[in-house]
């Protein structure tokens, strides 16, 4: 009888996980769904407006007004760390990023996340040193440092 009331928990607990996984993908497909319903709307839009591309469809751009422009890292979708290419110094990263190549540069060999995060004078909880790990690997994606398979990173 205990045998028969175990395995009917058991089932009545793997249904449940089921059923939010499955309310989980569902509400996914919702998100989809509207989404391509969307896209149906504004592409029938278009195709009504020009006749499916055939003609222009009289939207007209307006002239951007002359202005000083302020271009920083980041800025407009600029890449914070430019790939590292022949004739290209340090003075392209931000200051933070430079703070880190002169901490790799100056360690004695490779160097770990921590050892950063600490010559930064940052507190050792993962919540402070997981940036700079970020900050670490986009560097040696872009080829400014160079990463050993232990995570541990060295000047290029």
């Amino acid at each position: 009888m205990a045998d028969v009331l175990t395995w009917t928990i058991e089932r009545r607990v793997m249904l449940a996980e089921r059923v939010e996984l499955l309310r989980k993908e569902l509400a996914e497909v919702d998100v989809e769904v509207a989404r391509l319903e969307v896209a149906e709307v504004v592409y029938s839009q278009w195709a009504e407006a020009t006749d499916g591309g055939r003609r222009p469809s009289g939207i007209v751009e307006p002239e951007p007004e002359p202005r000083s422009v302020v271009v920083t890292p980041g800025a407009a979708g600029m890449r914070l760390v430019p790939d590292c290419v022949d004739g290209i110094g340090l003075e392209a990263l931000t200051s933070d990023y430079r703070r880190i190549m002169e901490i790799v540069a100056g360690a004695d060999g490779p160097v770990m996340a921590k050892d950063v995060a600490r010559a930064l004078g940052r507190e050792l909880t993962p919540g402070k040193v997981e940036p700079v790990r970020g900050q670490l690997r986009k560097l040696a994606d872009r080829g400014w440092l160079v990463r050993t398979g232990a995570g541990r990173y060295l000047p290029r």
